[in-house]
This record gives C-alpha cells, sequence and structure tokens, in this order.
C-alpha cells in the first residue's frame, strides 16, 4: 500500500490560476484526476490526497467533488481564508467539517511577498481554530525564510500539527549539505506535532532531465534522522513533478531509497501509515 499525499488537479475552465497566467511549460494547461489514474498501478500507488493548488474556494470544490467520485481519492487538502478568522471558522462549521473527504488546510505562501505572511495577528487566530478541531496544516515553504517563519508559527501555535511540503525545497541544486535548511530542519524536528513531506525533489534538484537517486537520497536520509520515521511520508506532486520526470519514476525512485534506508515495516511507515494518521484518513 501507498498513499500519495501530494497530487494536485487543476481545470482552467472551472477557477483561475494566477501562478499559471504567465506558464509557458506543460503545467499550462487542465489537468485531471482521471489522467493521473492509469499511472497508479505500475507507480504501486493505492490511494491518493488531492492537495490545494489556488488560494480560492473554487479550487476546494473542485478538489471535493473529484473525490466524490473516485474511490482512489482518501481526502482533500483544501483552502480557507484565513486572513479572516471570522470566515475561516464559518466556512469550517457550516460547510467543510460536514465533508467527509475534508482532512486539511494549505495556502500558497509561497507566492505571498512577506515570507512570514503566516505570522499575521488574523492568520495566527485562523491556524489557532484549525488546531482546535485539529486540522492539520501543509506549509508550502520554498526558501529558509519560510522554515524560519514555520518555526515561529510552531512555537506559538505548539498544539498545530504542520507538514512542511516538500521537505521545504532542500539545496539540492546547490549540492549544500546541509547548510542553514539543515539547521533550521532540525530546529523545527523538536516539535513532535511537525512532520515532514518527501515530495517534489525531482524539481527540487534542479536537474530536470539528469536528476537521480543519488541527488536526493542523502536529503531524505537527513530528514529521517530528526524527524524520525513516525513524522515523514510521502507525495508525488503530479502534475508539477511531470517536470522532472514520469510520476512512476519518481515513485520507483522514493520506494527504491527507502527500501534501502529502512527495514520494511518502517518504509511502510513512510510509504502509508503515517499519512493515514496525520490526514485521518
Amino acid at each position: 500500500m501507498i498513499i500519495d499525499t501530494h497530487i494536485h488537479i487543476w481545470d482552467l475552465k472551472r477557477a483561475a490560476y494566477d501562478w499559471l497566467k504567465e506558464d509557458t511549460s506543460i503545467l499550462n494547461r487542465t489537468y485531471r484526476l482521471e489522467e493521473l489514474l492509469p499511472s497508479f498501478p505500475a507507480a504501486k500507488v493505492t490511494q491518493g490526497v488531492l492537495v490545494q493548488a489556488a488560494n480560492h474556494m473554487e479550487d476546494t470544490e473542485l478538489m471535493l467533488e473529484t473525490a466524490r467520485n473516485h474511490d482512489q481519492v482518501a481526502g482533500v487538502v483544501g483552502w480557507l481564508p484565513l486572513m479572516d478568522p471570522v470566515k475561516t471558522f464559518g466556512i469550517l462549521n457550516e460547510k467543510l467539517l460536514k465533508e467527509k473527504y475534508f482532512k486539511g488546510v494549505r495556502h500558497l505562501i509561497h507566492n505571498e511577498p512577506d515570507p512570514a505572511w503566516l505570522l499575521q495577528s488574523e492568520v495566527l487566530e485562523s491556524l489557532q481554530i484549525l488546531a482546535m478541531h485539529n486540522i492539520p496544516y501543509d506549509v508550502v515553504g520554498v526558501n529558509n525564510d519560510h522554515l524560519e517563519t514555520a518555526i515561529k508559527v510552531s512555537e506559538k501555535i505548539p498544539d498545530l500539527t504542520m507538514v512542511l511540503d516538500h521537505l521545504n525545497q532542500p539545496p539540492i541544486a546547490e549540492k549544500k549539505k546541509f547548510g542553514k535548511w539543515g539547521e533550521l530542519m532540525k530546529t523545527i524536528a523538536a516539535n513532535s506535532n511537525v512532520y515532514a513531506k518527501i515530495s517534489g525533489l525531482g524539481t527540487a534538484s534542479g536537474n530536470f532531465t539528469g536528476w537521480t537517486a543519488d541527488d536526493i537520497k542523502p536529503y531524505i536520509a537527513y530528514t529521517l534522522e530528526f524527524f524520525g520515521t513516525q513524522r515523514c511520508f510521502c507525495g508525488g506532486d503530479w502534475p508539477v513533478s511531470l517536470l522532472a520526470g514520469t510520476y512512476e519514476m519518481h515513485w520507483m525512485i522514493y520506494q527504491d531509497i527507502l527500501s534501502s534506508l529502512l527495514p520494511k515495516d518502517n518504509a511502510d511507515r513512510v510509504l502509508y501509515k503515517n499519512a493515514r494518521a496525520f490526514y485521518n484518513l
């Protein structure tokens, strides 16, 4: 069993995705789950979690609708207007808490001009609401400033369960082992409510056509050392991952690395048991 905890879908006819408007890559088109599902068997993936790709409710509605129509979807990480705690509370109680597939929240903080966006008082109040309802939060950070912000959030709201998407962009492209990123990851790992998502590492390598397991393995091993096998799980990051190879390729590399680093019981935790517990699937 493998749970892919990081799948994106978007339908350009249904909603706007601002970050795609100037994109000239293969990503600037509609991607629906039906396109991915035939790749599940070869990748040995059995279920998936759909993850937010735009800061609006239309994106969340598309994911929830997709989840209702496909047994392979185990959960949805949606969006909430965190800058407005009253609205956040209202949408949760009037709608999302009644949705069986709603399992977490994310905001595209890496597209916000302020790397400390999460530390605004209104956002912190909304994150406290998530903590009260035991709703986990996905942190999509891409630099050390985002990681420092996540550390401060974890100190201000220690009961908030968080996961660092894509290991917060380790310095694979710079071939640093492990620099400031490593220091900050070690610091935040001290909070037992913070998890690490092994995902997006092919694109993080910066070498879209030539990256190998050897390029990313040290960063996975380092993360496992500090977060342990109880607080790590994996995601494929489709379709963004297609920039750096096929869906199956990414999953084969992740599985090979984990099997080389861990005994089977621990690898199983990272491949599905931890994800099931974290997102309450």
